[in-house]
């Protein structure tokens, strides 16, 4: 019988020895003490978190920066650099007042002049801040620590969409970086956040460091979700960009790193029979895995070719690639996800178990499709989506497409999907990605339930009668309405085919026993204060 490597990576964990695979965190870090907490991640491509929606810019973002307001964990949003805040009678006059200590990493204090403008860029490309943008009268300062946002008509959603994880980081950046037009990059990374980001010791592709922002006075309540106090209980986090799975977890093993965010689902029962090492679900809410198509260009300009993209997908067997083990994976059906309060079942008959190939093969034959080359971005360095992405090209082939994989880094996909040029030009047909499963249940700061062209998530998804309905979104007061209006938003997704879900997976990272304190969430991000080393 011939041994594979996995097998025998198996082997060797069980037997409770470290493989001999070669360490590429001794050569890199300082060897590992109380105070530092080493964490297997993957590589940033963009720092600055009002260009890009990937989690790693996210993850960066929550450690340097510090936000108004911030959701706890039963979702509420709360005061996080705001010390108080009125509304006036009228509703259209929000008073917020900046509490004491505020200070940026460069020592200079955080300003309500610094607020002004970071919710001014951030209101150009997030899609809430967006709504906030067209229904604002005026922004601006009062004093040094206070600023009013002035509507021209009440908005009772205003500081949920302030607070909400759903959309771009929210960022509270110093003034002269938040004037730069926010399709400008940011270049420096200074925040007011818990952590600093230690630009000498930053080595892309391989690790980046944060230390603990010494001058950072959290809140004096109890760290609560991405809200109360953001206390840094450690010394140093380093993020190893380590793409390897089998590398990770025999680096967790070996006690060089101490949390490793994506452990492959075939390796739980190794990891439980650690006692070194345990698996905890982070996000209980689990992550939507969804497939973008590209409006703009064909076959998927074609509305029947994105309807055969429904029919040819089995959920099933994308699941189990994604989370083979069962009791972490689920289809979902519903464009509102599975564990919000707006989650139906409306306009879902096209659901199949095993999909139905035949019918696909039929609408891509009324939608004209002659042969054209179909383009699937591949993120190699994320095995998911690597593994789905061939998954999917393999089930395109079988019912006659042309298909090609075009294999590349998560951060070169992050760059190549914005392209909306032809194939011939660069430009692409297909890509996977995930959300956490909470943000489903926004369609107003989550971009990926927008389809306004241009203003929707790459692809670029278009059709005026959604958008109508999503537009009355903020208005709508009551749960049960907004539920109602949920049922007529997914009716009409599905008709135009906006993107596709492939299934909710709830996965737990892995971590030595020794790390304790994580933030938990019903949202895929990772926040760093809070934990601790024994």
């Amino acid at each position: 019988m011939m041994i594979s490597r996995r097998n025998l990576f198996k082997a060797g964990i069980a037997a409770g020895t470290a493989l001999s695979i070669p360490s590429v965190l001794r050569a890199q870090t300082s060897p590992t003490s109380g105070q530092t907490v080493r964490m297997a991640m993957t590589d940033i491509g963009v720092f600055d978190p009002i260009l890009s929606t990937t989690e790693m810019t996210y993850d960066h973002a929550l450690a340097i920066y510090d936000t108004l307001f911030g959701i706890d964990s039963k979702l509420l949003p709360q005061p996080q650099m705001v010390h108080k805040w009125d509304v006036a009678d009228d509703r259209k006059t929000y008073t917020f007042e900046l509490r004491d200590g505020l200070r940026f990493h460069d020592g200079s204090p955080v300003t309500a002049a610094d607020c002004v403008a970071s919710i001014r860029r951030w209101g150009v490309a997030d899609s809430g801040g967006q709504l906030i943008m067209a229904r604002a009268r005026d922004i601006s300062k009062k004093d040094d620590k206070t600023f009013t946002i002035k509507l021209k008509e009440p908005m009772g959603l205003l500081i949920d969409i302030l607070a909400s994880p759903s959309g771009l980081f929210p960022a509270i950046m110093r003034e002269k970086d938040a004037d730069r037009p926010a399709t400008e990059q940011v270049t420096s990374n200074i925040g007011s956040g818990p952590f600093k980001f230690n630009e000498a010791l930053a080595k892309p592709g391989a690790s980046f460091v944060y230390d603990r922002n010494e001058q950072y006075l959290p809140r004096k309540e109890h760290a609560d979700g991405f809200a109360g106090g953001k206390s840094v209980k450690v010394d140093r986090a380093i993020w190893q960009v380590i793409t390897d799975q089998q590398t990770a977890i025999a680096a967790l093993q070996a006690g060089e790193i101490d949390y490793f965010a994506w452990p492959p689902a075939d390796l739980y029962p190794v990891i439980d029979s650690d006692p070194n090492l345990e698996l905890q679900v982070q996000n209980r809410a689990g992550k939507v895995y969804y497939l973008r198509l590209n409006f703009l260009q064909p076959p998927f300009d074609n509305v029947k070719a994105r309807q055969a993209m429904l029919h040819l997908i089995d959920q099933e067997a994308f699941l189990s690639i994604i989370a083979p083990d069962s009791r972490y994976a689920h289809p979902v059906t519903s464009i509102f996800g599975n564990s919000t309060p707006y989650s139906n079942d409306e306009n879902t008959g096209w659901f199949k178990q095993g999909g139905d190939p035949e019918k696909a093969k039929q609408l891509f034959q009324e939608a004209g499709y002659a042969g054209e080359k179909v383009v699937i971005l591949q993120p190699t360095d994320w095995p998911t989506g690597s593994n789905a992405s061939q998954l999917l090209g393999a089930a395109l082939r079988k019912i006659g497409f042309n298909v090609e994989l075009a294999p590349m880094s998560f951060a070169e996909l992050a760059v190549r999907r914005a392209n909306k040029g032809s194939i011939e030009n660069g430009g692409w047909s297909m890509f996977i990605s995930n959300d956490s499963d909470l943000n489903f249940g926004d369609p107003i700061s989550n971009a990926t339930l927008r389809a306004d062209g241009d203003g929707a998530f790459y692809g670029w998804p278009k059709n005026d009668e959604y958008e109508a309905l999503r537009a009355k979104w903020a208005d709508v007061e009551s749960l049960e309405e907004r539920k109602t209006l949920a049922r007529k938003m997914q009716r009409v997704w599905w008709d135009f085919v906006g993107a596709l879900m492939l299934g909710q997976v709830v996965s737990p990272i892995a971590r030595r026993k020794a790390l304790t304190g994580l933030i938990q969430l019903p949202v895929g991000y990772i926040p760093m204060w809070n934990m601790q080393k024994a």
